[in-house]
């Protein structure tokens, strides 16, 4: 009778952890995940930006993005330069955020 009880308890113990997970999951699911919320999504500008492996036209150009591209930044900026989320940099006087866009 006892282990009855024990078993019980921990059968409802589970259910219970479950359905709280499962309306967390779904609480960010709705909301679209507090990382996306935050993110600084900006867009090209210029008709070609360079994209540099560091904050200073001294650094190799490490790829390129064209005119209305968007693409995932930090709000990080130094020398006048953003870092893009892949750990590169490109002139931020050319890149704008989208609305929304959380960049600062």
């Amino acid at each position: 009778m006892k282990r009855a009880f024990i078993i019980i308890g921990v059968t409802l113990g589970l259910a219970m952890i479950y359905t709280t997970g499962a309306e967390q999951r779904s609480s960010d699911a709705a909301s679209g995940g507090a990382e996306e919320q935050a993110g600084c999504t900006v867009v090209v500008t210029a008709d070609v930006l360079n994209v540099r492996s560091g904050p200073s036209q001294d650094r190799d150009v490490v790829d390129t993005l064209r005119q209305d591209e968007e693409i995932e930044a930090t709000a990080e900026t130094r020398n006048g330069f953003r870092k893009l989320d892949d750990d590169e940099w490109a002139s931020d006087d050319y890149l704008e955020p989208v609305d929304g866009a959380d960049c600062d």
